[in-house]
């Protein structure tokens, strides 16, 4: 497991109404991650996603966001690392995650979906779990003291106090890439998570 990432992949469903919405906090990552690597996502249809390429301490690095919906997200990454010739520890996966409050990501290699579909649709095209997932906290509706379903809740963009707390992850997920694309993942996941909250 010492294998550097090669493979960040942010998720989310495409389209403007969408752009917004809490469920999207993988690619609003992966946007500032391409920004800060200077490298700029085009649409590659062959692997169903936006696909942006860069360097990265000597290696290519490949940075992706499905065009498919959320639960369609295998389709991109398994294209990819066949095309690539990726082993699943090379990838990593940003998602947004219920179980952690706005201002807590946690990086963890494997592991079940927890009922994230995008997980899961990745899960089963790489017929392994044994991939990087940097989880980005949104809340959960019953945490947040709201009267609403998970779907609904997820597919809204998060209230202002929620959004300024989640760009503070993003600044910190930003800050561990370059140890995770070196493959200093007990550096990486340490500088992380002492920032949370």
């Amino acid at each position: 497991m010492t294998a550097p990432v090669r493979l960040i992949v942010g998720l989310g469903n495409p389209g403007p109404e969408y752009e917004t919405t809490r469920h999207n906090a993988g690619f609003w990552v992966a946007d500032h991650v391409a920004d800060d690597l200077k490298a700029s996502f085009s649409l590659e249809k062959s692997f169903f996603a936006l696909v942006a390429r860069a360097r990265a301490d000597g290696q290519a690095a490949y940075l992706a966001k499905p065009i498919t919906f959320m639960n369609r997200s295998g389709q991109a990454v398994g294209a990819l690392a066949r095309f690539y010739k990726l082993v699943p520890e090379e990838i990593l996966v940003i998602h947004d995650e219920l179980d952690f409050m706005p201002g807590i990501a946690k990086l963890k290699f494997g592991g079940g979906h927890a009922g994230h579909n995008g997980l899961r649709d990745i899960q089963s095209a790489l017929s392994s779990p044994g991939f990087w997932r940097l989880r980005i906290g949104i809340g959960h509706p019953r945490t947040m003291g709201l009267a609403q379903q998970v779907v609904g809740f997820v597919l809204n963009p998060p209230r202002r106090e929620e959004l300024t707390a989640i760009e503070g992850v993003i600044d910190r997920c930003r800050a561990v890439m370059p140890a995770l694309l070196k493959g200093e993942f007990d550096q990486a996941t340490n500088q992380l998570h002492q920032g949370n909250p």
